[in-house]
C-alpha cells in the first residue's frame, strides 16, 4: 500500500514537472506593455497564415515559424515581439531570433498582445 502511494506521488510529480513551460531566460528584460505599444516595434505572429487570417493583434505581420530563419535579415536591428496561439511557437521563435542577434520579446499569445493593445486604447 505504501509503495503504491509513493509510486502515485512520484508519478504525479513527474507529470507536473514535465508539463511546466520551459523557463527560457532569453531576451531583454523590459515591460512588455511598453514594448508592445512602442512605435518602433515589429509585432510578428509566427502562426501559419490561416491562423493569422482568423485573428491577430493590430498591426502584426505574419512570419510563420518555419519561415522565420529565412527572414532574419529584415528583422536585424529592430525590436521584435513574437507571439502565436499559446506561446510554444513563440518560445521557439525567441530562440531563433536571439541566436541571430535580434532584440526579441516574448508576447506569448496573440490574445495577450491584443489585450495589451486594448488596455492602452481604453486608457488603463
Amino acid at each position: 500500500m505504501k509503495l503504491r502511494i509513493f509510486g502515485f506521488i512520484l508519478a504525479s510529480a513527474l507529470v507536473l514537472t514535465a508539463c511546466k513551460t520551459k523557463g527560457l531566460d532569453i531576451g531583454p528584460k523590459a515591460d512588455l506593455r511598453e514594448v508592445v505599444n512602442s512605435s518602433d516595434v515589429i509585432l510578428v505572429d509566427v502562426r501559419i497564415p490561416e491562423q493569422y487570417e482568423a485573428g491577430t493583434a493590430k498591426n502584426a505581420i505574419n512570419i510563420p515559424l518555419a519561415e522565420l530563419q529565412n527572414t532574419m535579415d529584415s528583422l536585424k536591428g529592430k525590436k521584435v515581439v513574437v507571439f502565436c496561439n499559446k506561446g510554444i511557437q513563440a518560445d521557439q521563435a525567441m530562440e531563433i531570433l536571439n541566436k541571430n542577434g535580434v532584440e526579441a520579446y516574448d508576447g506569448t499569445s496573440w490574445k495577450n498582445v491584443k489585450a495589451i493593445q486594448d488596455e492602452k486604447l481604453s486608457g488603463k
